[in-house]
């Protein structure tokens, strides 16, 4: 049940992005994007598309297995999946803030944005996490 949760969190987080990024295309502006922007912007999309699927991906297993009673074998491919579900609207954050950062403030700030946001992630998601689980693993 926490991990279905936790892959509604992160469903509605990658839907946000993915809405925000589809309607850029009808903005005026859009047709002012140079070639790096452009290539970042469908980079999103489809980071976005492709995390999507592997969010809906543990529903499908799930679905399909459900009846074999392979419990361990759907939490554990779920735990593997929303991980990686995780790292991708990780990498989907910074490279939509750098577009943003790009075509407000310029090519500095957008890399210098995605940059920051990436370190501050990968502290976030990954440090963090690990340090809490080693003091964990020390405590008991």
């Amino acid at each position: 049940m926490e991990l279905l949760q936790e892959l509604r969190v992160l469903q509605t987080g990658v839907q946000i992005l993915a809405g925000f990024l589809l309607t850029l295309p009808f903005q005026a502006r859009f047709e002012t994007l140079d070639d790096f922007q452009t290539t970042l912007y469908l980079a999103n999309v489809a980071l976005a598309a492709l995390t999507t699927s592997l969010i809906l991906l543990p529903v499908s297993v799930h679905r399909r297995l459900f009846r074999l009673h392979l419990r361990a074998a759907l939490v554990s491919s779920a735990d593997r999946i929303a991980k990686v579900a995780l790292a991708g609207i990780g990498l989907l954050s910074v490279g939509t803030s750098a577009l943003v950062f790009d075509v407000t403030a310029g090519r500095v700030a957008g890399l210098t944005a995605g940059a920051v946001l990436l370190a501050v992630l990968l502290i976030l998601l990954v440090y963090v996490p690990s340090r809490l689980r080693r003091q964990a693993v020390e405590g008991s």
